[in-house]
């Protein structure tokens, strides 16, 4: 059994590093008044664990019955290929009108059915920043008409995708990437379940914090390969991946002093790949850090992770941190 699944948290008193977003989810459980809600944050901080915790406190054994999930990556990948191959939707499916008539009209269908033994039911959309402007624009006038029989969540790593007509209509709750003490007394409550002989050492488990940037479930998944393997860890031997390959690139590109071709670089990871802002600056961090090793890049790219927390335009951002890094660091 994968050790992500084996220790993924049920309660929302097991989430960690997260106690202010949790407080907030737990009072909205208790007094079974759950607004709409957008749950950001960079993968592996616990956003999906959170939700699907406090959809238990808040419904009991009946949680899934007055949940709908759509897991809108597939969803807008497929488009009507999926929703004919889901059987919760093959009642209202119509043939011959197109994907986005459909969806629409599964939408309100769902919204206006009653809940079971509760005051409202909850769709959950995972994957938010998939979904196309004009089926936000749909979810914005479906959640005004049916706001007293069902509430949206939308989990996202981009929160930055979702038109301002959704994100005002909704309470904003950001998950931050984990501090390496949280993952470190984490993976030390894992490795007490372990044998010592087959433990890692602590240098070891040094490194695997470090390579899982802030992202609990990467560091559990290392920690399962370095014990079940027996292979020392070393981050070196990690193949590099293609959007390091382009971040290493417009690295170079930055210290030729060619600005543009480094922003539409960066800006390509985002539009074709489906890097958000942080995690472009997380792939840069990683390519800083072996190609570079220079503290004046890092701290400007501390600057610019900084901003995006209350920045809305993350393309803006990600333009302004090339053209800062040209400027003032490859003089």
């Amino acid at each position: 059994m994968f050790w992500i699944e084996q220790y993924r948290p049920v309660t929302l008193d097991q989430i960690l590093g997260q106690e202010r977003v949790c407080e907030v989810l737990r009072r909205c459980a208790e007094t079974k008044n759950l607004p709409h809600l957008v749950v950001s944050g960079p993968p592996g901080t616990g956003k999906s664990a959170a939700v699907e915790a406090t959809l238990r406190e808040l419904y009991g054994d009946t949680w899934q019955d007055n949940v709908t999930l759509f897991r809108t990556s597939d969803l807008m990948e497929r488009g009507k290929s999926a929703l004919e191959s889901d059987e919760r939707f093959l009642h209202l499916y119509r043939p011959d009108e197109s994907f986005l008539s459909n969806f629409k009209h599964i939408i309100s269908e769902y919204a206006s059915i009653r809940p079971i033994n509760a005051e409202f039911k909850v769709m959950l959309f995972e994957d938010a920043h998939a979904l196309s402007h004009e089926i936000q624009h749909a979810l914005r006038r479906t959640m005004e008409r049916y706001s007293s029989t069902c509430r949206f969540i939308f989990c996202t790593t981009q929160a930055s995708t979702l038109i301002p007509p959704i994100k005002s209509r909704c309470l904003p709750l950001f998950f931050a990437p984990l501090p390496r003490e949280i993952i470190r007394d984490c993976l030390s409550a894992i490795q007490q379940n372990i044998p010592e002989p087959d433990r890692a050492p602590n240098d070891e488990i040094g490194l695997i914090i470090a390579a899982s940037g802030g992202d609990l479930r990467k560091a559990i998944m290392y920690l399962q390969v370095r014990v079940e393997t027996k292979i020392p860890f070393n981050p070196d031997t990690l193949s590099r991946t293609d959007t390091q390959e382009e971040a290493c690139l417009a690295l170079h590109e930055m210290k030729a002093k060619d600005i543009a071709g480094a922003q539409k670089r960066l800006q390509d990871l985002m539009l074709t790949q489906g890097l958000s802002g942080r995690e472009v600056i997380t792939t840069l961090l990683e390519v800083t850090e072996r190609e570079y090793n220079d503290p004046a890049i890092v701290t400007r790219l501390a600057d610019a992770d900084e901003r995006l927390t209350y920045a809305g335009n993350e393309y803006l951002q990600i333009n302004a941190l090339v053209a800062t890094i040209v400027s003032e660091v490859f003089l």
